[in-house]
């Protein structure tokens, strides 16, 4: 069973730091491009950071110099640094998997984790 779990979200004050964290479990993680996405409210679901399972990143404009994605493949886990907070980085923060093989095509949405930034 393909889990993904995600952790470390909370309350924050502007100018503050999280860190993420998210579990996976049920494929082969190390071969995995992971991602975190983030939806705030009445908004869209947006990329916020990616690495690939060649440790490869990329980074939203938004939160570039800000955030670090980052991935332990000896844990299954998966972190997003988040440093300088602002009030508008205030979202439900989702962890995603993807990993194609020949066989099959794996995409994966952990349940979220809800960052509030806020004084």
């Amino acid at each position: 069973q393909v889990l993904l779990v995600e952790s470390g979200g909370g309350l924050v004050q502007p100018g503050g730091s999280l860190r993420l964290s998210c579990a996976a479990s049920g494929f082969t993680f190390s071969n995995s491009h992971m991602s975190w996405y983030r939806q705030a409210p009445g908004k869209e679901r947006e990329l916020v950071a990616f690495i690939s399972a060649t440790l490869s990143t990329n980074y939203a404009d938004s939160v570039k110099g800000r955030f670090t994605i980052s991935r332990d493949n000896s844990e299954n886990t998966v972190y997003l640094q988040m440093n300088s907070l602002k009030p508008e980085d205030t979202a439900v923060y989702y962890c995603h998997a993807r990993l194609v093989t020949p066989w099959r095509t794996l995409d994966a949405w952990g349940q979220g984790t809800l960052v509030t930034v806020s004084a």
